[in-house]
């Protein structure tokens, strides 16, 4: 009976150094889910299915899917259906991690936190090298910083680009001319500022508003890049669209912090790779499309005109107000990261 009972002792033994060999647990200092496990992601943009901004979700979710052998899918949602078209809605459910991933304008930040309008301040970045150079230097490391008080991982910046003011009155070529105008605004603060100090009336309304509004003569004008101009037919009920560059718009692509931290070390870098190569497609096509964009608005009968320089400092001296107003509330060294 001793002999059976220690060879039964043995037996448990010998098992149990082997399973404490097999553990499957990770060696210390790895984090984030099991390399194996199928996770799909909740991708949010803003604009249309054919938009520049959607074609940047899905090539970043084709790029993902390769290089993960498709155990990591990305669903893209355009038209913030996830949050009923709602915008700033959007940002909240990505803050809470309801939504993993958006892209979303830093001026749609901006009405949350001001700070984030620093990016679009009236004539502060001329033209796209800057853009690119700024927000891939010290202005996107500020922007970033912000975005973690908010339980976002900033990925990168897509472009919805440079915004162009529209009417149907005049030509748009000094400050003079925009006194009394109804511009139709997105709901940041600063724009009000912006557009008072110009001597125009600002209206801010929903977006899927103004093609009626303008149709209707409601309001006069808009501002907007080329791209929603052109996939709203904005084009088609305004004679006038002036090219004077004077607020630039990034899209953020923001991941939410507790989700990106839940991937291990090798995914994040997967992730973090995959939405560099997707914010610089998305500003490539958004830039070519830019281009042919604002010559089919003059072979459709509209009338454009480009400011020069000197005509763009005009507006520049006419709303240094806004600097005056916001530097306080945005902070010096952060308007100073984009200069």
């Amino acid at each position: 009976m001793r002999k059976v009972l220690s060879l039964i002792l043995a037996v448990v033994m010998v098992l149990s150094l082997s399973l404490t060999g097999c553990s499957s647990e990770k060696p210390a200092g790895d984090q984030g889910q099991a390399s194996d496990k199928k996770v799909t992601l909740k991708f949010s943009t803003t604009t249309a299915d054919t938009s520049t901004w959607t074609l940047g979700a899905k090539k970043f979710a084709e790029i993902v899917g390769e290089k993960t052998n498709g155990r990591i899918e990305v669903k893209v949602y355009p038209n913030d259906q996830l949050s009923g078209g709602n915008q700033s809605k959007g940002i909240e459910m990505l803050m809470s991690g309801s939504t993993d991933i958006t892209f979303h304008s830093n001026i749609i930040y901006s009405v949350m936190d001001e700070r984030f309008g620093v990016i679009s301040l009236p004539f502060l970045i001329n033209d796209t090298e800057t853009a690119d150079k700024v927000l891939s230097g010290d202005g996107g490391e500020a922007i970033n910083k912000i975005l973690l008080e908010k339980n976002i991982i900033g990925l990168g910046f897509g472009e919805n680009g440079f915004r162009q003011v529209t009417n149907s009155k005049k030509p748009i070529e000094s400050p003079a001319d925009m006194s009394g105008l109804k511009i139709r605004i997105p709901g940041i603060k600063m724009f009000i500022s912006l557009y008072k100090a110009l001597g125009a009336d600002p209206i801010t309304m929903n977006f899927g508003e103004v093609f009626t509004a303008l149709q209707q003569g409601t309001i006069d004008g808009q501002e907007n890049p080329t791209d929603v101009i052109s996939s709203s037919k904005i084009n088609e009920v305004q004679k006038y669209m002036t090219v004077w560059d004077y607020s630039y718009d990034s899209i953020i692509f923001g991941m939410n912090k507790d989700k990106f931290e839940s991937f291990s070390s090798e995914d994040q870098q997967i992730i973090r790779d995959a939405a560099k190569e997707a914010c610089e497609y998305q500003r490539q096509i958004n830039r070519e499309k830019a281009e042919t964009q604002t010559q089919e608005f003059i072979d459709g009968g509209m009338q454009v005109n480009k400011l020069t320089d000197e005509q763009k400092a005009a507006f520049k001296e006419a709303v240094q107000s806004v600097y005056t107003e916001y530097e306080p509330i945005m902070g010096k060294d952060l308007i100073d990261a984009f200069r």
